[in-house]
């Protein structure tokens, strides 16, 4: 793997969430629909968040998404997720997901974007995450 940049490699640790796309996640020309891709980050983001929180995390946002390569029936996704940023009651996850194809090990990013949470208690009102020391703090 020398040689190629670092964008073009998968970060490296285990990915959050890893699934093979199936044909009632695409459209009939087998190109996969790009909000089961959305879904899958946003499980593994919410994820990442409720560990955090330790509680319950809602979605309040998710920016900057670009789709960059298509995903096809058969291809292996990988989703990262990261906590990058935590404020007083929200949190934000960078988010990327790979492709590989069906019978080859090579490997592309698809997407990748940034998730905004916030924690929510029981009542269903924000209630204070813990800070995280090292992260910079999200703008609530």
């Amino acid at each position: 793997m020398t040689g190629h940049p670092k964008e073009d490699l998968p970060p490296e640790r285990e990915p959050v969430i890893r699934v093979t796309a199936m044909p009632a996640d695409a459209n009939p020309y087998g190109d996969i629909f790009g909000g089961w891709l959305m879904s899958q980050m946003d499980l593994a983001a919410g994820a990442v968040a409720a560990r955090h929180a330790n509680g319950r995390a809602v979605t309040v946002a998710a920016d900057k998404m670009a789709f960059h390569r298509p995903v096809f029936v058969g291809d292996e996704v990988s989703v990262y997720a990261e906590l990058v940023a935590v404020g007083r009651t929200s949190m934000q996850v960078e988010v990327q997901a790979w492709r590989r194809a069906r019978h080859s090990d090579e490997r592309n990013k698809v997407t990748q974007a940034r998730f905004s949470f916030v924690a929510v208690a029981e009542d269903r009102r924000s209630r204070p995450v813990p800070p995280l020391p090292g992260l910079r703090e999200a703008a609530e």
